[in-house]
């Protein structure tokens, strides 16, 4: 392609727009560990050198690209959702003081997304209230990781220390989305200590249903969350996160959850295809992030 490009006219060269999701500019991708990196970010260069845009999820994410060395234009667009098409899967509206009073985590059970740290809360968690489901939401028939030893846990977890009294801990498997959509909309918190996330749709889905949401305050997630503290912890800190958590069932309990950001994270996520297409149209220039002042967007809240 850049050949071909470098060969044909200018005016006559299509442009080209490309959505940015992670590969070697996230140092926690799994394709580093795997051996993929170096042809990898050869393929990137390669593109870096023939698009007419970037697009990205968050501000975090347009910095990386700029330390990786990237040259094209890039746009901070958020990342591609459709609130209405989600919200219209399930007849659910259940108040969350109503819900089962569980904690759900949706991410794959893989190393970079920490299973150790969940599964710790969830033992810690017991010890403050027996009655909190903690839940894995799996789409696979049985639940898997790039290491075994993360599934072998959380079966230990459901099943011996659940009859010990030292978990309450939930395995779902063969979910189908509807399904997934059904138990997020039935639980009260969405809880996240990945590695790897940048923006998650997690967050979004969890959001459109009213479930609140407490992630580590890590990469781009301050920024999702408005530099919200009350949906963030202090990154690998189980006493922060514990206490976060004890917050928001306190907030559920006493029918006051109105410091958290519920219902405004999807909203904007929701917008993103409108702010792809005015940059595609030459209006979304506010979007764009290149010139070298671009990290002062990181502090202006999106919502």
């Amino acid at each position: 392609m850049p050949y071909i490009m470098d060969q044909s006219p200018a005016e006559y060269r299509p442009k080209i727009y490309l959505r940015f999701l992670a590969q070697t500019t996230d140092p926690d991708d799994f394709l580093i560990r795997e051996g993929m990196f170096h042809w990898m970010r050869k393929y990137e260069e390669m593109v870096d050198q023939v698009v007419s845009g970037i697009f990205v999820a968050s501000e975090e994410f347009a910095a990386h690209l700029r330390i990786a060395g990237i040259l094209a234009p890039v746009y901070v667009s958020g990342l591609p959702y459709g609130k209405e098409e989600v919200r219209s899967r399930i007849d659910s509206n259940i108040p969350i003081k109503q819900r089962k009073k569980r904690v759900c985590f949706s991410s794959r059970w893989d190393d970079e997304k920490q299973p150790n740290f969940y599964m710790d809360l969830a033992e810690a968690y017991y010890k403050i209230d027996p009655e909190v489901e903690f839940a894995i939401f799996c789409g696979h028939p049985e639940l898997k990781s790039n290491k075994q030893e993360y599934v072998d846990r959380a079966l230990l977890y459901e099943g011996d220390r659940y009859r010990l009294g030292m978990a309450n801990f939930k395995v779902y498997t063969g979910l189908k989305k509807n399904d997934y959509y059904e138990l997020l909309a039935d639980s009260q918190v969405l809880f996240n200590c990945a590695l790897q996330d940048w923006v998650s749709n997690t967050v979004s889905e969890a959001d459109t249903f009213g479930t609140l949401t407490l992630f580590p305050a890590y990469r781009s997630f301050p920024e999702v969350f408005a530099n919200n503290h009350n949906h963030l912890y202090t990154p690998w800190s189980l006493d922060d996160a514990l206490e976060k958590l004890q917050r928001m069932f306190k907030a559920i309990d006493n029918e006051d959850v109105s410091v958290y950001n519920i219902g405004k994270i999807s909203d904007y996520q929701n917008g993103t295809i409108g702010r792809t297409l005015d940059v595609l149209e030459g209006k979304g220039e506010q979007h764009g992030r290149n010139e070298w002042d671009f990290r002062k967007h990181v502090a202006r809240v999106k919502y």
